[in-house]
């Protein structure tokens, strides 16, 4: 199975995370690819460079503002003396434009860069660090060529792409996502041929941001199977039940909230029902975003997969047509290489 990797997506290192006031270290490490590409290689995967793509494929499905703040806001930050001068070592939001803070009022863009921050990220834990952009890119240059190699004929391939993507909507990054490799990935088939794309996502947590940027569209189908937010998970405000999508696309958005402790029965049940939407909706390709944090021992949720149940659900969505699989969540470093090797050995043994 091809493997598509960028050496670049190591470069960033968040150096933790701001959660609930206080500074902490974060799981959203480069190690978590390091060991996915050594499991990889060791299982005989074909592991092929990323290509670089034109800044359209961004652009189609994120906002022109978000990607060039993320594009500048590092050396914005360096150049502004936060480091240097303040010990500001990441940034880091501190105030957000909501609904309660405007009352109505429009939107302006600060002129103070650490105002300007939170019109973008929604969440303390998404830093940004002098290798952020560039491993940002090279994840989005890493979707895109394994969205090539489908279009071109492979029947499945795999993008190991670090930092993750689906939290990141068309207008904003959260979540440990910065830009949505998912939904460009799934974009750029659309734009290679394929009438109609499905977004399958596994990840433990809702892909608000995929969710977002195809809810008004009937072209791409979204389904996503996770913990239910409305028990106390991220990203708390949305991901729920009756969230089908408006305009051409009703009915093109499903959410599978699943309750804690959830095991690998019920998962499987929740995939079932979401590959006969699929179906229903005809895609011609898919994509799957593979979040690893289902598994029972991971510590950001309160599923409980096994390797085997990962197994059988990729087999499931192999059967629906060419897709590409978009690495996700996944924080137990001792158990994703197993998990990886597992899901993707099904997808590859049954895709057509």
């Amino acid at each position: 199975m091809p493997v598509v990797w960028h050496s670049d997506c190591l470069l960033h290192e968040p150096g933790g995370e701001v959660w609930l006031g206080v500074w902490e270290a974060g799981t959203e490490v480069p190690e978590r690819a390091t060991v996915l590409l050594e499991a990889l290689t060791s299982a005989g995967a074909e592991i092929i460079p990323a290509s670089a793509h034109d800044d359209a494929a961004l652009l189609a499905v994120h906002d022109a503002a978000l990607v060039e703040h993320l594009r500048t806001v590092w050396e914005g930050w360096e150049a502004a003396g936060y480091v240097a001068e303040h010990g500001r070592r990441r940034v880091v939001p501190y105030v957000f434009p909501t609904a309660g803070l405007l009352s109505g009022l429009p939107l302006r863009s600060p002129t103070a860069l650490h105002g300007r921050v939170g019109r973008f990220c929604y969440d303390t834990m998404t830093l940004v660090g002098p290798g952020t952009w560039r491993a940002v890119r090279a994840a989005a240059d890493t979707a895109l060529t394994a969205a090539d190699l489908v279009a071109g004929g492979a029947r499945a391939a795999y993008a190991l792409c670090r930092p993750p993507g689906h939290h990141a909507g068309p207008a904003g990054h959260g979540g440990s996502c910065y830009l949505n490799n998912a939904a460009i990935a799934a974009q750029a088939l659309r734009r290679a041929g394929a009438e109609r794309v499905a977004v399958v996502d596994l990840d433990a947590h809702h892909g608000n941001g995929t969710q977002a940027i195809f809810y008004g569209r009937g072209d791409v189908y979204v389904g996503s199977l996770h913990v239910d937010p409305g028990a106390g998970w991220f990203p708390h405000y949305v991901g729920y039940a009756g969230e089908r999508g408006s305009g051409e696309g009703l009915h093109a958005n499903r959410n599978l909230p699943l309750a804690p402790g959830t095991c690998d029965s019920a998962w499987l049940e929740a995939v079932d029902v979401v590959c006969e939407d699929v179906a229903a909706h005809g895609a011609e390709a898919l994509v799957v975003s593979l979040g690893l944090d289902a598994a029972a021992s991971d510590p950001e949720s309160p599923l409980r997969v096994s390797a085997d149940a990962y197994r059988q659900a990729a087999e499931r969505i192999g059967l629906l047509g060419p897709a590409v699989a978009v690495q996700e969540g996944g924080y137990d470093l001792a158990a994703i290489g197993e998990l990886v090797v597992a899901a993707l050995g099904g997808l590859w043994a049954a895709s057509p």
